[in-house]
């Protein structure tokens, strides 16, 4: 039996946690991956090819309104704020709902805020066009962490969270080059072709997520939704939302709005900013295959607690680089540690919700906590820019990671073989 933890959340059993490594078969086939979840992979390829096309290119073209550093990063911060306000909501709904008809309506009002960008005329009319697609982004994104849970199996959520997590990557690995291309045609041009990306994306999943195997059983009762209170008695869920808003902070935050500025500092010519995105994203993507699968054999801890170290480390001497080839250096090793800790974050929310229990709130409240650092992370660092330079700003990035890489060690193992052989505590 596995053992009890204090502070675990209080929900029904689950048939993992109650398997004993002496109990376990030694050979067992492991289970296939749910078709449905391909499916969301190939939809988040997609997305992440259209957004890698805007990244380098929305501070720049922010700037071409005339206006200061700060400014430029409450562009991003306002995409990250409506997503903050809604998330309570978007959680609800997809509770009431289901994950599908939410996600692809969330996709579609990204689809339609981002052509709006690309006719913005004058600042305020990209920041209310911006801020209205984050609107969309936390239904799509709460909703295919929802499908995560609920269809990954326990043994393999790791693995399943790199995967799509590699989508996402591959995708900015190639976008950032492309729209900083499309971009010398004009600055307006990435956001239609990340419009258009987003709706082959909701047609993907509208078309091949028929919604038929996501139904329950009419003879089973309606999941229970955990509560957020519930889970946040889980010191595995305290951690993974501070860990959530240090990765906001940095990664959403920071490394989108702040980045592209820092490299266009150094750098005269245009492909350096997407350059930097492309070998963070490099560095991400590469390490993936191994981290979904370290999160599934040694636990969710230990990997989180390197790749926040990493990162943290990386990201805080990245103001430092004078020149293109440290910069992208530092940017391709920060991606690595990223690329160790995000995989076995979305396994600890997994595992803390379980695949018995609605989770919609649970996980919009860990997207709230990314949210609210994407938020406040930018515009500080951008303060911080304007006030002393570049090098303060991801000193104070990079700490935010080691501080969040600290809160682990209290926290228990969730994974749940792991976790019943007493591993990782």
């Amino acid at each position: 039996m596995s053992r009890p933890h204090p502070d675990r959340a209080s929900q029904p059993a689950d048939p993992a946690h109650e398997v004993s490594a002496a109990a376990a078969p030694t050979h067992v086939t492991p289970p296939a991956i749910p078709a449905e979840l391909w499916v969301m992979v190939g939809a988040a390829f997609v997305i992440a090819i259209g957004f890698g096309l805007i990244a380098p290119v929305l501070p720049q073209f922010a700037r071409s309104f005339d206006v200061s550093v700060t400014l430029t990063t409450v562009v991003v911060s306002a995409f990250a704020m409506t997503r903050l306000a809604f998330a309570p909501a978007g959680g609800a709904l997809v509770n009431r709902f289901g994950e599908r008809p939410i996600y692809v309506i969330g996709v579609i009002i990204v689809a339609v805020s981002t052509l709006m960008v690309a006719t913005a005329d004058a600042y305020w009319q990209l920041l209310v066009y911006r801020a209205f697609g984050g609107i969309g982004s936390v239904m799509f994104t709460v909703s295919a962490a929802g499908l995560i849970v609920r269809l990954a199996p326990p043994s393999m959520r790791g693995r399943i969270s790199s995967y799509y997590g590699g989508a996402f990557l591959i995708g900015n690995v190639v976008g950032p080059l492309v729209g900083g291309v499309l971009a010398e045609i004009g600055l307006w041009v990435p956001f239609v072709a990340y419009g258009i990306a987003l709706l082959i994306a909701a047609a993907i999943v509208g078309i091949f997520l028929t919604g038929t195997t996501l139904r329950r059983d009419p003879g089973t009762p309606e999941a229970v939704a955990m509560t957020v209170r519930e889970a946040y008695r889980d010191s595995a869920y305290r951690s993974v939302l501070r860990s959530g808003f240090a990765n906001g902070w940095t990664n959403l935050g920071v490394r989108v709005g702040i980045l592209p500025l820092f490299a266009a500092s150094i750098a005269t010519q245009s492909w350096v900013a997407g350059a930097a995105l492309t070998a963070f994203a490099l560095g991400n993507a590469s390490i993936l295959p191994l981290s979904g699968r370290l999160a599934d054999r040694i636990g969710r801890k230990r990997p989180m607690m390197l790749g926040l170290a990493i990162a943290g480390a990386l990201t805080a001497v990245l103001g430092f680089a004078g020149n293109v080839p440290l910069l992208l250096a530092l940017c391709a090793l920060a991606g690595l540690g990223s690329g160790l800790f995000n995989p076995a974050a979305q396994a600890t929310l997994a595992d803390v919700i379980g695949p018995e229990r609605a989770g919609g709130k649970v996980l919009a409240s860990y997207q709230m906590m990314q949210d609210l650092g994407s938020i406040i992370g930018p515009v500080l660092v951008g303060l911080l820019v304007d006030a002393t330079g570049y090098s303060w700003g991801f000193l104070l990035s990079g700490s935010m990671l080691i501080i969040a890489c600290l809160g682990w060690i209290p926290a228990r193992e969730s994974a749940p073989l792991i976790a019943a052989r007493g591993d990782g505590e």
